[in-house]
């Protein structure tokens, strides 16, 4: 690597983790104003626990988000598989445009078609009743399936056929050869889309300020709302919270490949 490379790499990561580090300084400022340096103190860390409506914003949205995942990568495995191993079907194009619409479709236009879903649905149907964790859950399943299907999908693109054949050959079931070849082979890919659409559900403002209501505000919406009004140290103490434990899952998971690895060579 030659001096401008390591200059751009150094550049790159200072202006990635520069903000992040002064943001974990604020989190212990004393003062409530964060442009006001007023000594060291971990107070806001005891008032981020006591504010049971931003705790609540954090269960919600995990609670949310968990789900959401979970359901975008069960449907991602069925529409992965019929779209790289049921060959060529009429609207299979279709098909994969519209798992993939997400991908390229802005999320504000996102957020207002499903926004609009749902008040047709309620006035042809009666269901949903109202707008809340329900209707955030059916729209962040939405966006997750489009990018867990494409992980998915590429991982299973990538698997021999030959291997699926050889166990039909020996007179394994369709359901026996999912379950105990193709699921295990493919399972790191169903876990980096299920991480994946976690993310994006936890991370998401603009279609949950679409189509959630009263008593569903997640945490992206309570910590921009709260930052419309001022910053408050307390969202400095809950992101520096959030940055510890994403740091020690990464941690433990480079630990883990790291032993792995040494084992096999």
């Amino acid at each position: 690597m030659n001096k401008f490379s390591k200059t751009m790499l150094a550049v790159g990561l200072a202006f990635l983790y520069i903000p992040m580090l002064i943001l974990v300084i604020y989190s212990f400022n004393e003062s409530r104003l964060v442009t006001v340096w007023a000594g060291w103190s971990t107070k806001w860390y005891g008032e981020l626990w006591q504010d049971k409506q931003l705790m609540a914003a954090v269960w919600r949205s995990l609670t949310v988000a968990f789900y959401s995942a979970t359901a975008s990568v069960f449907l991602a495995i069925f529409a992965s598989v019929v779209m790289v191993r049921a060959g060529k079907f009429r609207g299979r194009t279709l098909f994969s445009g519209l798992i993939t619409a997400p991908l390229v479709m802005p999320d504000v236009l996102l957020g207002l078609a499903m926004l609009l879903l749902f008040v047709s649905s309620t006035q042809a149907f009666g269901v949903p009743t109202e707008r809340g964790l329900f209707t955030v859950w059916l729209a962040h399943t939405t966006l997750g399936l489009a990018y867990a299907t494409v992980v998915i999908s590429s991982r299973l693109k990538e698997m021999d056929p030959r291997i699926e054949e050889a166990a039909f050959d020996l007179g394994a079931s369709a359901l026996t050869v999912f379950t105990r070849i193709t699921m295990p082979i493919i399972a790191p890919a169903i876990g980096a889309g299920w991480l994946l659409a976690f993310t994006l559900s936890l991370d998401d403002v603009v279609l949950a300020s679409f189509v959630s209501g009263p008593g569903a505000t997640t945490l992206p919406i309570e910590v921009f709302s709260s930052v419309r009004m001022g910053v408050s140290p307390m969202v400095n103490a809950l992101a520096t919270m959030i940055l510890l434990v994403v740091s020690l899952f990464t941690m433990a998971a480079w630990y883990v490949l790291h032993k792995q690895s040494k084992r096999a060579s």
